[in-house]
């Protein structure tokens, strides 16, 4: 079984988020969402948890920070093409989203841009050309 990645992330309004998420492609599992969190599936093995402050504070008495002003993680997702890291950028932007937050990186072989959910969480979306990834040493 391939090992999976829930990513939990405090969120102000569940309800915008899930809608900023499904606009980005994610998919809601309602069998792991409720009034308090919702699991957000973006494939079979990557799943972003949306927790209210509330329920965030069940698991650590750590302070929320305010991703706006403070940054914990850099989230990065892959994608198959130049165009879909745009394209991805582009519907979150548009579902109420900051698009690049982070300089645009752009190699080439490598091309990665950014966007900022509403309660402030980067997402890195970044394209690679395989064939251009050097065999280990």
């Amino acid at each position: 079984m391939s090992k999976l990645i829930f990513i939990n992330l405090p969120v102000k309004d569940l309800e915008r988020s899930k809608a900023f998420y499904e606009a980005v492609g994610a998919g809601n599992n309602p069998a792991f969402s409720d009034d308090t969190a919702a699991c957000m599936v973006f494939s079979d093995t990557i799943h972003a948890m949306l927790l209210t402050h509330e329920k965030w504070r069940q698991f650590t008495s750590k302070p929320i920070v305010d991703a706006h002003a403070n940054a914990q993680v850099l989230l990065c997702l892959s994608a198959d093409s130049r165009d879909e890291v745009s394209r991805l950028v582009a519907k979150a932007s548009g579902a109420g989203g900051k698009a690049d937050p982070t300089p645009v990186q752009d190699y080439g072989f490598m091309y990665g841009r950014s966007f900022e959910d509403p309660d402030g969480h980067i997402w890195e979306v970044m394209w690679m050309d395989p064939s251009a990834i050097p065999p280990p040493a």
